[in-house]
């Protein structure tokens, strides 16, 4: 993985009318968020970005207006998915009508550089979709550049910092977002991770952060080291998450784009086996995998949800090189090993069934756009939490006991639900197949939003 936690790819689609996607222009940073290409180094972990033309030839152009599901699926020959759509999948609309929606808790979101214009673009998200617009607060943390659109390190953290606005929002739209904007892209190793950490541990220690949504990911064996045993490049940065352990924040990760290996730079095998990143294979953090939802236009089921895994990625998931088996999952030791395994829960992240967002900070490419990935996963399930934390009435801290604990009884109570069919392949490496019960494909599975909400939150 590198900076954002999936894998950052640009994708273009013939114009209105084309059948099919066209991988015109696929820039693959190790990992990251699909948006716009970046770079091979960075690794925003959630996405890919697909971006219809509104021509008769391929572009990078935005649309003018988001298509129904129907539409997508008859002009460019895949499934597109709205916030509120979302809502409905994941039976949240019965939270809202309670009154829990996010109010007074905090979403602290960390992307390098960050965007120029994100609060314009969240406005028009939410003016779309029918969603209450909030003043998003943005902390610049060291020496952040002046934003170059030109720049497709800058353009493609951009599209990352909108997708987790926008989804963490569309998700706990009354929970205070704080965007924390660093100066140094984090890439596969350490670089950009100590700044990233610094800002996390500051924001904890002044109250400011109950759910840390982190879309970036290194790959644990590029930590210098990693090959000579030695893990001290690794495990003296996890400062921010012993703080947040100590303040009862909750840490999300996202677990990556590239199935079973997150190693890999323009498409080239760095690799050719399983290996996990961090921090989505901290103990200390709750890992967010990817699935397949397939939905109608009004966002019901047509089909039981699937482990993400298409052309264009899969979502993450494995054992750790570093860290040993947790005790919250010794239930699942059968699964797991003497490891630490991810994803711990999964949620959308298809590129064949994208979320829509909208965008400006490039010029030549306004407009609206599908994004997929672990980074579209990771702010949604931050946006779960932070409803979660509000019918609580406090923090629920590190979210890993709990749902463990919640996998111990009968789906109707928990809200957790299994996801059995698929697997996390990807390029040549097999990954792990999806099974009733944990498997390390899809963790403990998905959920149904109004049950789990109150399962985890003891309500």
């Amino acid at each position: 993985m590198g900076s954002p936690a999936t894998l950052r790819r640009a994708l273009a689609l013939f114009a209105a009318g084309a059948t099919a996607l066209t991988a015109a222009s696929v820039s693959v940073p190790a990992l990251g968020a699909a948006s716009a290409a970046s770079p091979a180094s960075a690794h925003p972990a959630s996405g890919v970005h697909v971006r219809p033309a509104s021509s008769g030839h391929t572009s990078a152009v935005g649309r003018p207006a988001p298509l129904s599901t129907s539409q997508c699926v008859s002009q460019i020959g895949i499934h597109c998915y709205s916030p509120l759509q979302y809502r409905t999948a994941y039976n949240l609309d019965p939270l809202y009508q309670e009154g829990v929606t996010g109010k007074g808790r905090t979403i602290v979101i960390v992307d390098s550089f960050g965007s120029p214009t994100i609060q314009h673009d969240l406005e028009v998200f939410d003016k779309q979709w029918g969603i209450p617009d909030t003043q998003v607060e943005v902390v610049k943390w060291g020496n952040v550049p002046v934003f170059d659109p030109t720049n497709p390190d800058h353009t493609g953290w951009a599209g990352e910092t909108t997708l987790d606005v926008e989804y963490a929002h569309a998700i706990a739209p009354d929970a205070h977002i704080v965007l924390v904007e660093t100066g140094v892209a984090e890439t596969e190793g350490t670089t950009g991770l100590p700044e990233m950490m610094d800002a996390e541990r500051a924001l904890i220690k002044s109250g400011r952060a109950d759910v840390i949504s982190q879309s970036f990911g290194a790959t644990e064996n590029t930590f210098p080291g990693y090959d000579k045993g030695d893990f001290k490049p690794l495990t003296d940065l996890r400062y921010a998450f012993k703080e947040a352990a100590a303040r009862d924040v909750t840490v999300l990760a996202a677990s990556g784009d590239n199935g079973a290996t997150d190693a890999q730079e323009n498409g080239t095998d760095l690799y050719p086996y399983r290996v996990n990143s961090w921090p989505s294979s901290d103990p200390l953090v709750t890992s967010i995998g990817g699935t397949q939802l397939s939905l109608d236009d009004a966002g019901k089921r047509t089909a039981p949800d699937k482990v993400w895994h298409d052309k264009y990625g899969a979502g993450g998931g494995g054992v750790s090189g570093i860290f040993e088996r947790p005790l919250y999952q010794a239930g699942v030791a059968n699964v797991t090993g003497n490891h630490r395994g991810t994803p711990d829960i999964s949620m959308s992240a298809a590129v064949d069934g994208g979320a829509w967002t909208y965008e400006s900070y490039d010029p030549t490419s306004v407009g609206w756009h599908l994004t997929g990935g672990t980074s579209e996963a990771t702010p949604i399930f931050s946006g779960v939490v932070a409803l979660a934390d509000q019918l609580a009435g406090h923090r629920l801290g590190q979210l890993n006991w709990r749902l463990y604990g919640l996998d111990l009884l009968p789906q109707q109570w928990s809200g957790l639900v299994d996801v059995t069919t698929g697997d996390n392949s990807w390029d040549t490496v097999t990954g792990y197949q999806a099974a009733k019960g944990y498997d390390l494909a899809s963790g403990l599975g998905t959920i149904d939003g109004a049950k789990f909400v109150h399962a985890i939150a003891g309500r």
